[in-house]
């Protein structure tokens, strides 16, 4: 590989062969968020909003997870293989989002 295409390897994100199906998933995402707002603005039972930011909620943390997957296989195994001093600061950046994911 020449410099140029190790540059590119390195900056590409682990996410990019998925992210078709990211986007994808995150448009649903955006339908469901004007759903809510909309059954707020109709004065929909409190229940039934509910039950849809649950939905929500559950279709984002999925989205985390993929994304967190992504970036084990990718950048902290790519710092593995590239530059041993990465390793630390790709696996620390792993753990925060686990923290923030976990927090929330």
């Amino acid at each position: 590989m020449d410099t140029l295409t190790d540059t590119a390897a390195q900056v590409a994100h682990g996410y990019i062969t998925e992210k078709d199906r990211y986007l994808a998933r995150l448009k649903r995402i955006e339908g469901q968020a004007r759903g809510i707002h909309r059954m707020v603005s109709e004065d929909a039972y409190c229940i039934d909003i509910l039950t849809q930011i649950s939905a929500i909620t559950s279709a984002l943390e999925n989205v985390a997870l993929g994304l967190l997957d992504d970036h084990l296989k990718h950048c902290v195994a790519g710092a593995i293989q590239h530059d041993g001093a990465e390793v630390e600061v790709k696996l620390k950046e792993a753990s925060d989002a686990i923290a923030r994911l976990v927090k929330s």
